[in-house]
């Protein structure tokens, strides 16, 4: 199965970091957060990836020519919309790098790589947000409820404590609880390609917005909830939590 991974985003939230680098090449530790997710799939035998590209794309592209070449022969093939990386290894790693548009949104960019994908089942995640899913499970509960679309449904750490007022006085402090938390879009998706009927190959659609909330309408969209690690990077304060958790080995996403 292919591992679709969406690259292409500004990153304006990590603007410190992403004025010279897309947010998918921040670093955690000493290699990008993008080649992180990578693992992550790999470990499970999933090595087919297709990057989809916009916000300085050049740098993915470039970062990937030089890494795996550093070691090993690689076969490059360019076309005009992407560049397909093969290493010459034992890995069977296999990167499709498209450039999807500066600006398109993660929807447009999904339509833009229908044709790598053709008529197979795929794997969709955000370049951005590590966690130890299980793969090989998410993969069997997406078959086993027999839907378009699985997403992995996450909760993520509380930021605040509770007050609880009563006429106005605090009645007492509540420290911040996970189970206070709603369930939300980890990413690391499992699609079937009628998903892509639900796409108007609009550069402007965003696949979090009509799309899947039609797949859900349509009792077509199922949550595979995981109630361990995930965390993304969409902040400062979030790179540097990922990166002491690296170098403390407490990586709880390490699992390769």
């Amino acid at each position: 199965m292919k591992v679709v991974i969406l690259a292409g985003g500004l990153g304006t939230r990590l603007i410190e970091k992403t004025d010279v680098k897309p947010k998918p090449m921040v670093e955690v530790g000493d290699m990008p957060i993008l080649l992180h997710i990578m693992k992550i799939y790999s470990y499970y035998g999933f090595n087919d990836f297709i990057i989809c590209l916009g916000h300085k794309g050049n740098v993915i592209t470039d970062f990937f020519k030089s890494y795996f070449s550093k070691n090993q022969n690689l076969e490059i093939i360019n076309s005009s919309e992407s560049t397909l990386i093969i290493p010459n290894d034992n890995s069977d790693w296999k990167i499709n790098l498209v450039d999807t548009g500066q600006e398109t949104m993660t929807g447009g960019r999904i339509s833009r790589v229908r044709k790598l994908i053709q008529n197979n089942r795929f794997f969709l995640t955000y370049g951005d947000g590590l966690s130890n899913v299980n793969i090989n499970s998410l993969l069997e509960y997406h078959k086993l409820h027999n839907k378009l679309c699985t997403v992995t449904a996450v909760k993520p750490e509380p930021r605040f404590g509770a007050l609880i007022l009563e006429d106005n006085l605090v009645k007492y402090f509540r420290e911040k609880n996970i189970d206070d938390v709603d369930w939300v879009n980890g990413g690391y998706f499992v699609c079937e390609p009628s998903i892509f009927d639900y796409l108007n190959n609009d550069d402007k659609e965003v696949w979090e917005k009509k799309p899947l909330q039609s797949l859900s309408e349509d009792k077509c969209l199922v949550a595979y909830q995981h109630d361990g690690f995930w965390k993304p990077m969409d902040t400062l304060k979030d790179s540097i939590e990922l990166n002491k958790m690296w170098q403390s080995n407490n990586a709880k996403w390490k699992i390769w």
